[in-house]
């Protein structure tokens, strides 16, 4: 198992995955405030979906790559400017000092409801599209006949994302509460982006 590889899909997937979003803040709310079952099929509904994305990013990309040797650059280029992008918009975040995730309390949602809500999230969300299919698929497409292995860490990325922020949720109450928590989440982030993207860079661009 290329391990390096495995480690680059990680990174990048958390990279993608750990921003403050609609999504992430629907699960940490359905942490909070919902029964341990509503939580865990909210928290598999999200990590299925994630790597259905991913599958077919890594799938497509891979297909088109190996139809011309042009493409690889061209996503390369793509892949560094989308990281690149990213790493901006973090830092602009955490320079800005937006305001802190805010959780109330409340009475926990149906399961239904809870995975209706999560689909609406996921698969009505354009930009989901653009980062998992797109941006993870470019990527992972540079690896060539390896780019499942970047797929997998991208996946283990979502797995364990989803389940600390489900599970872990209650604990982390007080300290996601906090502005400066986001800040260095952010920061950290822009800091992945950045590596990746040189990187990416410095091979064969």
């Amino acid at each position: 198992m290329p391990v390096s590889i495995v480690a680059a899909g990680l990174l990048t997937g958390l990279g993608l995955i750990v921003v403050i979003g609609a999504q992430n803040a629907y699960v940490l709310r359905v942490g909070l405030t919902s029964t341990r079952r509503v939580v865990a099929w909210t928290v598999a509904a999200c990590i299925a979906s994630d790597v259905a994305l991913i599958s077919a990013g890594i799938a497509g990309m891979g297909t088109i790559s190996h139809s011309a040797k042009w493409v690889l650059t061209l996503i390369r280029i793509v892949g560094v400017a989308f990281l690149v992008a990213y790493a901006l918009l973090s830092l602009r975040r955490a320079i800005r000092s937006a305001e802190g995730l805010r959780v109330q309390q409340g009475a926990g949602v149906s399961l239904g409801t809870s995975l209706a809500t999560v689909a609406a999230l996921t698969w009505l969300n354009p930009h989901v599209y653009l980062d998992t299919v797109v941006l993870l698929g470019s990527i992972g497409a540079t690896f060539q006949s390896e780019r499942w292995w970047f797929a997998a860490g991208a996946m283990i990325a979502s797995a364990s994302w989803f389940t600390l922020l489900g599970f872990g949720a209650r604990l982390l109450r007080p300290l996601f509460a906090r502005t400066w928590t986001w800040r260095i989440l952010d920061i950290g982030i822009a800091a992945m982006m950045l590596v990746l993207a040189w990187g990416l860079a410095t091979e064969q661009l």
